[in-house]
Parts: C-alpha cells; structure tokens; sequence
C-alpha cells in the first residue's frame, strides 16, 4: 500500500514548483546538482582549491548522484538543496585553510562529552536543552551549525550577523513548514543537534532524514564512520576557541547507530541513553520525517519514508545494545516517564554518573529554562501509525529486542 501524502505548500512555492515542472517536460534542468558543479562553485565563491580526503570525495560523489537520480526535487527543493551543499562545501574548504594557519587548534583539548543518544520523539531534545541550561555546559547552538566560522568583520564574541541570519532561516522554516515546526521546533539561539555538524563531514543521516537518497543510505551503512566524529571533534575544537567551556554536552539519536566510533573518538564520554516505547513515538517521528521531505519534493512516499527509518531504528537501537555489552559502565539510561515527572532529578543521576555536582545555581538556571519552554508551545499536531501503512502490532515486532531489553 502507498500512503498518499499531500504535502503543506504555499502559493508562492506551488509557482516556482509550477515552473519547474514545466521547465523540466521541455527536457531543461535548471539547477546543476552534480559534484564536479558543487565543487566548482565552492572554489569559486572561497578562492581555494578543492581537498578532500578520499572518503569525503566519495561521499560527496555518492549523495550527489542519489539527489540527481532518487530525490524527486522540487524547484524549490532543488536551489534550497543547492545553496545548503553549496554552504557545505565552502565551509569544509575554509575549515581546511583554517587548520593549516592555525593548526594549534587540532591541540585543543575535548573533556569528556555528555552525549545524549536515545531515539527520536523520546524526551532527548528537553534534555539536552536542559542541560545546556547550566553556564559551565557548551552546546552546539543552530546559529552555529549553520554559520561555524565568523565572518571577517565579526568582533570576538559578539556574533551578531550569525545569530541574525539564523533567526531568518528560522522564520523561513516556520513560514515554509509550520507543521514541521509543531513537531520540532528550530530556535535560532537554542541548542541543535550535532549530527549537523557532522553534515560537513558528508557522512551523516542528514541527507536521509531530508530526502529519498536509498542509493547513499545504502552506501553510509558500509562506511567506517570514525572519520566522520573526528571531523566532529575538529569543528568543537574550532568552536570551544570561539566561546570556550569546560564541557561539551552533545545530542543526536544518529549517535546510536555508531556508538563504537564515537567512543573511539571521545573515549570517556557519559552516554545517555533515553527510553519511550517506540509503538508510542514512531507514528510522530515518521510525520516530522514526511512533513520535512515535502519541504523539497512534490513526490513523498510516507510509507517508504516511515519504513525506511523503522529499520534503521530498529538497527540503530540494536547496535546500541552490542556496544553496551562492550562498554556497560559508560551508559546512563532515562526513561521518558522519569524525565517528565522529574527532569531535574535526571540530570543530577547524569551529573553523578559525569563527576560532577549539580549546584544550586545550576538547578536555578534549569528551572528558569524550563519555565520559558513549556511542551507544545509551538503548536500541537495529530498522527497516526495507519497514517503510514504501520501497525502497532509490526512496530512491536520490529523493536522486540529493545522493547524487552528495557521492559518497554
């Protein structure tokens, strides 16, 4: 059975949607997507050569072809996607310049992360804000993902460009997808999750999360992602000189997926694994996944999109259960009933687990952040699992082994 899926479209989008369509019948393509034109117009708008390790050409070639032949862009979809791989690629090459002028940076130390990894729709996003709450905790904020390095004109801590032009991007989503803002929120000065920072090392779940690209899901599966969180520790490191704190707290449920890499990475980090019965999240996390392809195509598939993701959850969850047998004492588990009678008193066991204490201060910080972010403050939206061709009986079955392991 294929879900029908009509997607939110404003007028305006719907036009230039229009005009692509009938540009693309008369066999024109109006937006070049292909890697060797990414690569181009990146040299271009930087002045510097293309580098990229082997790996990261690879994946640029991969993603690019799975966008041209698998996404079913929009026009829209098409320049947005454009600009975003565009803003990718200038930034990876001024990352480079950056490291070879100052390559103290790579010398700059990490202490160990939080990193909270739980699957979607199960309570990580409040946690994570939670704890970002607290002075000494540095989070990765969305201004920052989007925007990493400041321009030439920025005074030292006073990044207010950035922060501008982020908050346009997020009344562009509002604007463009409200419904996907319902359901997950973007606050231009709130915190983000750092799988898009590992967006710019080419190897991430981001594409996937956006667009139908099976043929780079298929290729991500096989790749040694130890490249992609050193990548990651670099962009921190060049972040911790920009508004250095003593600990990094970090947040993405694609951190289950390859946990074995992360701790290679950062090897005594707290992981903190959050728990919520996937029969009773996944009809929500598959809307949010629907509601944001439709941003960049006309053709969405829900029911391919929400199965896509059940197996990899589903193998995400599983591979997180193999590492925990590896690694059990670096593990702190919160359960979505827990955090929401008592948030605070979740992250004190976090703390505890950390080394660290949970000062009065701190817990005045968190109390004041909660009080300014209540739940569905950016609306509330509905959903169903046969909204997407599922049962509760099959998303049971397919989490069976992480449902018993945690009495889900």
């Amino acid at each position: 059975m294929t879900v029908t899926f009509v997607p939110f479209r404003r007028r305006p989008i719907r036009l230039i949607n229009r005009i692509g369509e009938v540009m693309g019948a008369r066999g024109v393509s109006p937006v070049d997507l292909t890697a060797d034109a990414l690569r181009r117009r990146a040299e271009k708008t930087t002045g510097l050569p293309w580098s990229a390790d082997p790996q990261a050409d690879e994946a640029l070639d991969v993603l690019c072809a799975a966008i041209v032949d698998e996404a079913k862009l929009s026009l829209f979809g098409s320049l947005v996607i454009r600009a975003r791989m565009h803003g990718i690629l200038c930034t990876r090459l001024r990352v480079a310049e950056l490291i070879r002028a100052r390559p103290e940076i790579l010398a700059t130390p990490i202490e160990p992360p939080i990193v909270i990894a739980g699957l979607q729709r199960s309570g990580t996003t409040m946690l994570h804000r939670l704890i970002a709450a607290d002075p000494d905790m540095r989070a990765v904020g969305s201004w920052e993902v989007i925007h990493l390095l400041p321009g030439s004109r920025e005074k030292p801590g006073k990044p207010t460009l950035r922060l501008a032009e982020t908050k346009l991007a997020e009344l562009a989503l509002r604007y463009l997808s409200p419904q996907f803002f319902a359901i997950h929120a973007v606050e231009a000065d709130g915190p983000e999750e750092d799988v898009l920072l590992q967006e710019y090392s080419l190897l991430s779940q981001v594409p996937e999360a956006m667009l139908d690209v099976p043929s780079y899901s298929a290729w991500l599966r096989r790749q040694d992602m130890r490249g992609s969180y050193a990548y990651l520790k670099t962009l921190l490191q060049i972040l911790h000189t920009q508004n250095p704190r003593p600990r990094w707290v970090l947040k993405t449920p694609a951190h289950l997926e390859n946990l074995d890499a992360l701790l290679d990475v950062f090897p005594d980090a707290v992981i903190v694994q959050t728990h919520r019965d996937p029969v009773r999240t996944t009809a929500s996390f598959s809307s949010m996944l629907a509601h944001g392809h439709s941003m960049f195509s006309d053709h969405v598939d829900a029911e391919s999109v929400a199965r896509h993701w059940l197996e990899l959850n589903r193998d995400m969850v599983d591979r997180a259960l193999d590492v925990r047998g590896r690694h059990p004492d670096v593990f702190v588990d919160v359960r979505y009933d827990d955090l929401m009678d008592d948030p605070i008193a979740q992250v004190e066991r976090i703390y505890t687990a950390a080394g660290f204490a949970l000062t009065d201060g701190i817990r005045v910080e968190m109390e004041r952040h909660r009080e300014g972010h209540g739940q569905h403050s950016h609306g509330v939206h509905t959903y169903t699992l046969e909204e997407f061709g599922l049962t509760p009986d099959e998303v049971a079955e397919v989490y069976a082994r992480y449902r018993a392991a945690f009495g889900l």
